[in-house]
């Protein structure tokens, strides 16, 4: 249960600062144009641009650090299972052989390059949701889509799907947790015992939440009707979406920040 409280996924904080104010247009770009260059990077000297470029976004954001690295907690049974398996199965130059066990310099390396990686991924995509509201993201991934509409790309509803997962992605969190403590008081024994014990201890917690995701589609399917919802067409905003010249800069340094440390990467120090 402890791991449910402090997962951050998809929630909203607000602040005032300069990154909550920006378009949601252009942090969606930018977040794109960061998470491609996180993803070409390969040595030291990327992630570490990287790693700066990200404790800047945080520092103008004005997020508590330790909320920001929560967002890894979700994935990081992920991270440590690709990294092992890099360190595991990479050929290489050994540097420890124990019997079937063989660890190379190039699994070492890959190992850690995966692993931030994917940790950089994950913030990075966390900012995003921590700095925008569900609201302001719906109507920036619509705005975005939009010019893809006259090829029959259905922009306002795939915008309303994706927001309302997130949304509610902290919504089940807590139902999930409502229900394992029900569960608890009642006898079960959910933290104890070995992985497939905990697994089959489980099924009792799934179904209930299994009924409460239905239901609550139906009660939100219910609300939308009742106030005569039809599609995006003809709607508008109550706060339209106004970009600035200070969009315009941010989205040009985080393009022109990507390009250079992809362009520094690997010239100076080798991992």
């Amino acid at each position: 249960m402890k791991f449910l409280n402090n997962m951050t996924l998809g929630q909203y904080v607000p602040v005032d600062s300069p990154v909550h104010a920006m378009d949601p247009r252009c942090k969606i770009l930018a977040t794109l144009f960061c998470l491609i260059g996180v993803f070409m990077v390969r040595e030291p000297l990327g992630f570490a641009l990287w790693c700066i470029f990200f404790a800047a976004v945080v520092s103008a954001a004005k997020i508590p650090v330790r909320l920001v690295l929560s967002t890894i907690r979700p994935v990081w049974i992920l991270v440590a299972f690709t990294s092992v398996i890099h360190l595991f199965f990479t050929q290489g130059t050994p540097v420890f052989a124990w019997g079937m066990i063989r660890i190379t310099h190039e699994g070492i390396i890959m190992a850690v390059r995966m692993g931030l990686r994917l940790m950089l991924l994950v913030m990075f995509a966390g900012m995003l949701t921590l700095t925008t509201s569900p609201t302001e993201l719906a109507d920036g991934l619509e705005s975005l889509f939009s010019p893809f509409k006259r090829f029959g790309f259905p922009a306002h509803e795939m915008a309303m799907m994706m927001t309302i997962a997130l949304r509610f992605i902290p919504t089940l969190l807590n139902e999930t947790d409502r229900i394992m403590k029900a569960q608890i008081a009642r006898g079960a024994e959910l933290e104890r015992g070995g992985p497939l014990r905990r697994l089959r201890a489980f099924v009792p917690v799934l179904v209930p939440l299994f009924v409460i995701v239905f239901q609550r589609a139906d009660d939100l399917a219910t609300a939308m009707e009742a106030r005569n919802y039809t599609g995006g067409e003809g709607r508008t905003r109550m706060n339209p979406l106004e970009w600035s010249p200070r969009d315009s800069a941010a989205l040009i340094f985080s393009l022109l920040f990507a390009i250079a440390a992809i362009a520094l990467d690997g010239r100076f120090f080798t991992l």
